[in-house]
This record gives structure tokens, sequence and C-alpha cells, in this order.
């Protein structure tokens, strides 16, 4: 039998929780690696002090993996993602907006070491779904990720990743992130009520732009992933003035119209003197689950011969897929299991780690 991912979440959804719950329901695994018959994974608790509690836990997930059929060595990292500190009193409302406080330059939140935009020329063409599975898709291959939903207007995030509740703040400044499938998240989203607009100008936007990059304890993470709005406005503009931007990627589907979008966000970043790293064509075809014949929709090619031209790579062509659009309305996205998107995700991902770029 050969050993997947879901082999070895079911046999950890075995481990219970000291005090209720689940390794899985709890979300505290991390970084399964499968490597022929040894397994790899990360436990990580939610404080130190919990950490420090869970050697019993950290046995039994090790039993409980090493039974599987195929497995013949386990090795399990059991780590604290950090404090997590209950005030005594209700803590400060969090307001977030407002016009943005003046800096000195560009800056980059503590202990993030990369950041990448990943943006479009339009919306539709499937950035956030894409931003959401390559930030999956990274966590499991062991890199610490963060997801900054940087849509102010049409933040998606929430849906896609499966979160739906307020972030914390100890002293009405701070605010502490959210986590899921092994990615800290903040989205603005997360503060407002789900169906309400929000409805500001430009400054406000940059506000909370700048808010959620430098007053969210993000922690030490490899890269953070920045979902941008569609367009070349407001929260571009502050992204890539105000931040130590490591490059941007450029989503985009083949047809013309959307390339010819495309090609303003690619002006926009080199405008702003912020490297394109890649492009990366979705819905690049349909594959008819039902008689395997292949249709492309949106045309073929486009994107691929637009890296070419700018002399840059083609991280990735991921096809128009059901699975996909269900596992993100579903909370769980489709780069978390092991089928072909899975497959095709991780593929990017593996490319920009071994590029040096996440």
């Amino acid at each position: 039998m050969k050993l997947t991912n879901d082999l070895i979440t079911a046999a950890l959804k075995r481990v219970a929780l000291p005090d209720g719950g689940d390794l899985i329901s709890r979300d505290l695994i991390r970084a399964i690696q499968i490597d022929g018959s040894a397994v790899r994974f990360v436990i990580e608790a939610p404080t130190p002090e919990a950490a420090q509690a869970m050697g019993a836990v950290r046995e039994a997930a090790q039993a409980a993996v090493a039974a599987v059929p195929g497995v013949d060595s386990v090795q399990v990292a059991l780590t604290a993602h950090g404090p997590a500190a209950k005030p005594s009193t209700p803590p400060p409302s969090l307001k977030i907006g407002g016009h943005p406080k003046p800096q000195d330059g560009p800056t980059k939140p503590s202990g993030v070491q990369r950041i990448l935009a990943i943006g479009s020329g339009k919306g539709g063409v499937g950035k956030s779904t894409v931003s959401s599975n390559l930030a999956v898709a990274l966590a499991k291959q062991g890199r610490k990720v963060g997801l900054l939903d940087a849509d102010i207007y049409g933040p998606s995030q929430p849906r896609m990743m499966g979160v739906n509740k307020r972030p914390a703040s100890p002293d009405g400044k701070t605010i502490i992130p959210l986590h899921a499938h092994g990615v800290t998240l903040m989205s603005i989203g997360f503060m407002m009520e789900e169906g309400k607009a929000v409805v500001w100008r430009g400054p406000m936007l940059m506000g909370a732009l700048q808010q959620m990059l430098g007053q969210v304890q993000w922690g030490e993470l490899d890269v953070l992933l920045v979902d941008l709005p569609p367009g070349t406005g407001d929260v571009q503009l502050t992204l890539c003035t105000k931040s130590e931007l490591t490059g941007a990627i450029v989503v985009s589907t083949p047809q013309d119209v959307a390339l010819i979008d495309a090609r303003k966000a690619l002006d926009m970043f080199k405008t702003l003197k912020t490297p394109v790293l890649g492009l990366i064509e979705n819905m690049s075809m349909f594959v008819c689950p039902d008689c395997g014949a292949q249709h492309e929709i949106f045309g073929t090619g486009g994107v691929a011969a637009e890296a070419q031209k700018m002399g840059v790579p083609l991280l990735g062509a991921l096809p128009i897929d059901l699975e996909t659009r269900l596992a993100g309305d579903n909370g769980t996205p489709v780069a978390a299991g092991d089928g072909p998107m899975a497959q095709a995700y991780a593929r990017i991902a593996k490319g920009l780690i071994d590029g040096g770029m996440a």
C-alpha cells in the first residue's frame, strides 16, 4: 500500500488530547513528509507550557503512525507556536482602518524572511484560490508560512481557509493572527460581519494594510504571501512602496482579455521597482471527468508566451477543476489533500523553495 497524507492523517485522528479533541481536529499537525517508508511530521502546541505537557501525546502519535502498514520509521518534532497569555480583564477594542502612520521607509514585519505579493490585473482569474492553495502547499513542505488577505473590499480567505472568528488583541493594538492548515492568517474579513460591505476611501485602505502588516504578531515566517486585490490601486501602491517586498507573482488566465490586464499589473510592478518572480497560468484547460478529453476553454499558452516575452519563469499551469472549487467553498484548500491538483500546487511550491523565493 502506498503511503499518503490521508493515511497518516487518519492515524493521527485517533490520537486523543487530554482536554478534548484530537491532533487533527485541533489543527496541531504541521509539515507531514513521506519519504518512502519514512514519515516525519511536527506537532505544534499553542504555547510552550502546553508543549511541555504533551510528551505522552507525542509518543502516542509516533506509535499510531508507526502502526500504519508500510511505515518503517517515524520522526516526530514537538514545538510551540508561541505564548498564548490570557488577559485577566477584557482587552481594549481593536479597530482596523484609519489614516496610515508616517514611516521612514519600507519595512518588514519582525521575524518574516520574505514577502511575496500575489497579484492580477483583473478579478475572476482565481488569484485568491491560488494564494490559499500555494500557502498550504508551502506549509506541507515544511515552510513556515503566513497569508495576508489584502483584498479589503472582497476578502475571501476566511471562507477558503475555513476560519471564521475575530483575532484576539491583548492591548487594542497588537493583533494575534489565526491559524489553519499549517498557515498563519490575517484578513479584514475576520474583523467584519459576513456580508457587510467595507465602504472606505483610499487612506482607510492604506491604514488597514499598514496595521495588518505591522501590528500582527506574525512570528517567525519563512515567507508571507499577500493576496492582493485585483487591479493597480491604493493597496498595491502601499504594499510596494511601504514594505520590503521580495517580489511579486502574477496570476492570469490564458485568454487575451485577461492578459491585457495582467500586462498592466506587470507594468505596475516594474514601475514600482518590484521584481516579478514569475507567472502562473490558471484555468489553463479543462479535463472532462467522464471521457478524459482536454478542452482549452480560455485558449492556451497565452501566459507562457507572456512569461517568455518578459524573460521571467512560468511557475506553473493549473487546470480549471471542480474539486478545487468545492474544496475552497468548504474551507479546506485542495492543496491540503493528495490528488492531482494538490500535486500541481506542490510542484509550484517546490519550485519557489528551490529557487530561494520561499
